[in-house]
């Protein structure tokens, strides 16, 4: 960071230091009670499929979910690192990948309960706002628009962190919102996107699942009126997953919508914390003239687990928790600030969470707000060390290959378009010079052997 950068920062965070406040962000820990390390060495976990495995330790393996240990050792080092954060975000999925008839409703209310209790154990005094994940259902991904048993009894899990008006939207759909802290001018809103995966047929033919869209709406509207500044947090996030071209997790009626709300709402929405990818990345929204508007940060999560999605290469990560650092006047992200646990380190040794980067000065920008976040995607778009780096902490240090043309395509694009069809045009435009590229230097090549073959 140059003097002058460092000069800035620091008047920046001088003039704000009495109002810096700090959450956590806590994101798919997928917990596998089956997960064992048997006296011969040999480990077993049903989110492997009860394969064989060549990667044992006590805190974990990539080949399968997160096993006790790992999970307490998460928040152990949250509250060992930040131990009295303003609040802690919680964006679910919590049951391991195993197939349906491995879980029940009994098993998945146990799963969520015993993670709910961990974490009010360790942070008694501390405001969590809790979102539903995909797997946190049974069958999973197959959340209804409407109530349910499981939703009353998530809530009731639940009910020490839920007012009761939160509680009744909860038990409606899955979502609510509450003022921030009791803070007047400050709101959380916490939605069920699960209602838009594609892979849920509870939904499949809703035009507003739960009324959910309609709610935020008037929520939003609301919030401008009475001047309110607003964090939206949720699990499964709109636009493509970035390690893979072209995959989707919304359908796209509901991917459009949920654009359009950010869109119509951005004045009032401060920032947008999800997770589901298991990876660390985020995604950027922009007006029609291409003003950089909201972020949404998409958070790692604690599994190790390597994706099955067929056509991703290292698509397992080292688990990573992660500190927001923000304003608590204006609720302006100011930094992000990574910790992780390098998983075959601690397997040999012990666990060690170590910070793996400040967003601020890894990537050389003032804070994390949408302007700061748009120059960072130009960085990592024109600058490929800048990639490299981004890459790097994509998978939280676990893949260390590098991210080539293409790669740098899927993960860009994936950045800046969240609109499925602007996304392809953007892959389009990416990859077209290289191919043109490569077909020009041959058309040359062959252009000067002619020439010396007959010269």
């Amino acid at each position: 960071m140059t003097a002058e950068r460092l000069l800035l920062r620091f008047l920046f965070l001088h003039g704000t230091l009495a109002l810096s406040g700090n959450f956590w962000h806590i994101t798919d820990l997928h917990w596998d009670p089956s997960y064992e390390v048997t006296n011969g060495n040999k480990l077993m976990c049903e989110s492997n499929n009860s394969k064989p495995v060549s990667q044992v330790g006590l805190f974990g393996s990539y080949a399968c979910d997160s096993p006790w240990k790992l999970i307490n050792s998460s928040i152990v080092a949250m509250s060992e690192i930040l131990p009295n954060p303003d609040f802690i975000v919680w964006t679910g999925d919590d049951t391991p990948h195993v197939r349906d008839e491995k879980l029940s409703e009994e098993k998945v209310l146990r799963i969520i309960g015993n993670l709910t209790q961990l974490i009010q154990s360790v942070f008694p005094n501390t405001k969590v706002y809790s979102a539903l994940g995909n797997h946190d259902y049974h069958p999973k991904s197959q959340l209804p628009g409407h109530s349910s048993d499981m939703y009353n009894k998530t809530a009731k899990l639940w009910q020490r962190w839920l007012k009761q008006k939160s509680m009744e939207t909860f038990q409606k759909g899955g979502y609510y919102t509450e003022k921030l802290l009791d803070r007047p001018g400050f709101r959380m809103l916490v939605l069920n996107t699960n209602l838009y995966y594609n892979r849920n047929n509870a939904t499949e033919n809703d035009k507003d699942p739960a009324g959910q869209f309609k709610w935020a709406e008037e929520i939003l509207t609301k919030a401008a009126e009475d001047k309110e500044k607003v964090y939206i947090i949720g699990h499964v996030p709109p636009g493509m997953f970035e390690k893979k071209r072209g995959h989707f997790w919304y359908r796209p009626q509901f991917n459009e919508r949920y654009l359009a709300l950010i869109q119509n709402h951005h004045a009032v929405i401060k920032g947008q914390f999800f997770g589901h990818h298991h990876t660390d990345t985020f995604r950027m929204f922009y007006d029609s003239k291409g003003v950089p508007i909201s972020t949404m940060f998409i958070s790692p999560g604690v599994t190790p687990w390597e994706t099955t999605l067929p056509g991703v290469k290292n698509g397992a990560n080292n688990p990573g928790i992660r500190i927001f650092e923000y304003d608590t006047d204006t609720l302006l992200v100011q930094d992000v600030v990574a910790y992780y646990l390098n998983l075959t380190r601690a397997n040999t040794k012990q666990d060690n969470w170590e910070k793996e980067y400040r967003l601020t000065e890894s990537f050389q920008v003032m804070n994390a707000s949408p302007t700061s976040m748009h120059q960072v995607l130009e960085g990592i778009s024109k600058d490929n060390c800048r990639l490299q780096q981004y890459y790097r902490f994509n998978s939280v240090n676990f893949d260390l290959s590098e991210c080539d043309r293409k790669c740098r395509a899927s993960h860009v694009c994936a950045a800046r378009e969240v609109d499925f069809q602007r996304y392809e045009n953007c892959v389009a435009r990416e990859v077209a010079p290289a191919s043109f590229g490569g077909w020009l230097l041959s058309i040359l090549s062959v252009a000067v052997s002619f020439l010396f073959v007959f010269a």
